[in-house]
């Protein structure tokens, strides 16, 4: 396939910037580069450019690396949430990648930022708060939080265990109170308890039986001496 030898008048990632000069094929140069005028062929009259071109890349470098340490400031205060499904164990279904954060940061901060820009060394596959490297600028990084949360409730197997643990200290509560009653010559604290009570009791009632007594007395007494005056 022919070459040819053009001079770039704008920012084209992976070839180049303004005032570069490099060699692309000729059909993507004349079909592509030349209509949307980020290139100019490398004639000696195009090369008088170079110099405006190297002033703009410049210009454009500076304010881009200004963007970029703002945004970076602000990013490190940011924490990116993100909703995932799970399963009961708390594994995540499939995983969150550079693309899936670049959205987030659309979505919830209205930040827009190439994925490229997001360096995962993998795809993050496990729940909570993960550090992920921005590389916004050649000179200016960042690290955003990212915390992953589940939309699944993960309460339902951690009760399940404590109901059966709570069924086993039962079990063994059970056993342990029925093990002493079963003992020869164990006496339980309620019923020594209750034959102080029983003996308590007993004169009670023979006041009770002492009073009528008393009163037949009184009377018979009475009626005696009541006679004798007659």
């Amino acid at each position: 396939m022919p070459k040819t030898e053009v001079i770039l008048t704008h920012n084209i990632i992976g070839l180049g910037g303004e005032s570069d000069q490099v060699k692309v094929a000729a059909g993507y140069a004349r079909n592509y580069l030349f209509p949307q005028r980020l290139a100019i062929p490398l004639t000696s009259a195009n090369k008088r450019q170079i110099e405006v071109l190297r002033q703009r890349r410049a210009e454009r470098e500076a304010h881009e690396f200004n963007s970029m340490s703002e945004l970076a400031r602000g990013i490190s205060k940011l924490t990116a949430l993100i909703k995932v499904k799970t399963g009961d164990d708390g594994k995540m279904f499939g995983s969150v990648t550079s693309g899936t954060i670049a959205d987030e940061l659309k979505h919830q901060f209205d930040i827009t930022l190439e994925k490229r820009k997001i360096h995962l060394e993998h795809p993050i596959k496990t729940l909570g708060d993960h550090d992920v490297e921005l590389r916004l600028h050649a000179d200016v990084n960042a690290t955003l939080k990212v915390r992953v949360e589940s939309l699944t409730p993960l309460t339902q197997a951690p009760e399940a265990e404590r109901g059966q643990g709570g069924r086993r200290d039962g079990a063994h509560t059970e056993k342990r109170g029925r093990r002493p009653e079963g003992r020869e010559g164990y006496a339980r604290p309620e019923a020594k308890a209750e034959k102080p009570a029983a003996r308590a009791e007993k004169p009670a009632k023979a006041e009770k039986a002492e009073a009528p007594a008393k009163a037949s007395k009184e009377v018979k007494g009475k009626g005696a001496k009541a006679e004798k005056s007659k």
